[in-house]
């Protein structure tokens, strides 16, 4: 847990940068890779079909073992959690930019994917905590928030710009530039404060957990790359919905549980994960499809391709910071995500309007713009929703629940529209047998249904936060049965304030 150092006032934005710094390292890392993959194939010698995987591999490990990385947090202190997390990724990605056969580029990114499950929560939480009470906690959140929601559109501009002036490896080894400093700057700035009860460690709740989420974020991804009928997808699938049932009935009946389950029961905070994992399954199609058009429609080269999103990385810090900032405290958080899942759906809407012939400032800059909008409403009100009322000692699994609605989001989103996308290019080549340029018409079809696929998935994501966000609350911890008298009165021994209305903040 973090306690700033007495002089701490002015060192609050000394931590929200750190931890931005951080935090930018792990989204970017989800696409960086994309930009490179193809040279990095040239360069290793493995098969299309094994591709995938390199991706892959970092989502499995990241996604099955954050709520593992969260309690860590929680329990041993998140100074040294978070440093070992830094130290850890840049270990691995040194190891992934030496790599000379794909197995070792696999295994560093799946020890990627390890690390960023410390580092990702424990970022999340130490926010959380520094800025705890503060009347700079919405802006605070605002600007961490942009960074996670525009973090990934800057790994494609890094990406296709280290690939095209140096290497491919160099998209692994820039974690080095970031992670290293951030280290020596974390033991500096950061106190560690563990669990003054160190309870025990919930393992069955930890291997169910675990198991249950990579089994999920596989049977999806077995699916993009064979099919939903095969049997290993159907197994993982049906599998890990039975363990993550069983998850939560231990969770309930435990004493020391991984995650407690009033975090999630909360309608606030329930509602903020659902938003942001929707929100992320959605999203990313924009990224995986609108780059392969942009490269193999458009002609445009990586660099350019990169580039090409930040209209729409502009617009998420912009609007990011201008909601948490002047509009937060006025509407609140309900009417905000609902407004950025009506735009996300308007922008899905207008590139099911791309064709052969469609350029990128007529059909797909208006998009980008839109799209950058409706997530700079959800993301950054979503993120502070979902830790905001936690007991300190429960901010870290809370963090770690937006990270693995985040990224199992995105992994169940890309594989599903990946998935869809294929079918409808199959059934658009069958039945257009005599079109002149078919293969170019059958995948901007591809596309284009994938579109409407996502605006049913924002749709949804409208409903769900039209439906379960409430209006007027905000999400307070809840104590457990043992609980001290006074955290049960309405003040929590965390925070010392009574609950106030949602999307307000303490004075």
């Amino acid at each position: 847990m973090l306690r700033l150092r007495p002089d701490s006032e002015p060192s609050r934005w000394a931590v929200l940068a750190l931890l931005g710094v951080a935090q930018l390292m792990v989204v970017l890392d989800a696409t960086i890779v994309n930009i490179a993959l193809p040279s990095a194939q040239r360069a290793l010698g493995f098969s299309t079909d094994s591709r995938q995987w390199v991706i892959t591999a970092y989502a499995l490990a990241f996604g099955s073992l954050l709520l593992l990385g969260g309690k860590l947090g929680d329990l041993f202190g998140r100074k040294w959690t978070f440093i070992a997390g830094l130290i850890g990724f840049a270990v691995a990605s040194a190891l992934g930019g030496l790599a000379q056969s794909f197995g070792v580029l696999v295994a560093a990114r799946a020890l990627q994917g390890a690390f960023g499950a410390l580092l990702a929560p424990a970022a999340l939480s130490l926010l959380t905590v520094t800025f705890e009470g503060s009347p700079d906690r919405s802006k605070a959140f605002g600007i961490f928030g942009a960074i996670a929601g525009g973090g990934a559109s800057i790994g494609l501009i890094l990406g296709g710009a280290l690939t095209q002036t140096l290497s491919w490896r160099w998209c692994l080894y820039v974690n080095l530039v970031i992670a290293v400093p951030a280290a020596v700057f974390a033991v500096r700035l950061l106190v560690n404060q563990g669990h003054p009860e160190r309870p025990r460690i919930d393992v069955p709740g930890v291997l169910i957990a675990s198991a249950g989420l990579f089994l999920l974020v596989y049977g999806f991804s077995n699916a993009e790359t064979h099919s939903w009928t095969a049997p290993i997808t159907i197994i993982a699938i049906a599998v890990s919905v039975v363990l993550m049932a069983l998850f939560v009935r231990i969770e309930r009946r435990t004493s020391d549980p991984l995650l407690p389950m009033h975090i999630v029961w909360d309608r606030a905070r329930g509602g903020a994960y659902a938003t942001i994992a929707l929100s992320g399954s959605g999203v990313f199609g924009v990224f995986l499809f609108l780059t392969f058009y942009m490269q193999q429609n458009l002609g445009f080269a990586p660099l350019r391709s990169g580039l090409a999103f930040l209209p729409m990385t502009g617009m998420i810090i912009l609007s990011a910071a201008i909601v948490q900032t002047k509009l937060l405290d006025r509407f609140g958080v309900k009417a905000l995500i609902t407004t950025g899942m009506a735009l996300s759906i308007v922008a899905m809407l207008t590139f099911t309007r791309l064709t052969p012939d469609a350029g990128y400032i007529g059909h797909v800059l208006p998009g980008l713009l839109i799209i950058g909008l409706g997530m700079g409403c959800i993301f950054a009100p979503a993120f502070g929703t979902a830790t905001l009322g936690v007991d300190r000692h429960d901010a870290g699994v809370a963090s770690a629940m937006v990270n693995t609605s985040q990224q199992v989001g995105g992994s169940v989103g890309t594989a599903l529209l990946s998935t869809l996308f294929a079918s409808a290019v199959t059934r658009y080549t069958t039945s257009h047998t005599g079109d002149a340029d078919l293969r170019n018409a059958a995948t901007i079809h591809g596309y284009t249904t994938a579109f409407w696929w996502a605006t049913a998935i924002f749709v949804i994501g409208l409903l769900v936060a039209a439906t379960v966000l409430p209006s007027s609350r905000q999400p307070v911890a809840q104590p457990s049965p043992a609980a001290p008298r006074e955290e049960r009165d309405g003040e929590t021994a965390s925070t010392g304030h009574a609950p106030v209305p949602l999307g307000r903040t303490r004075k």
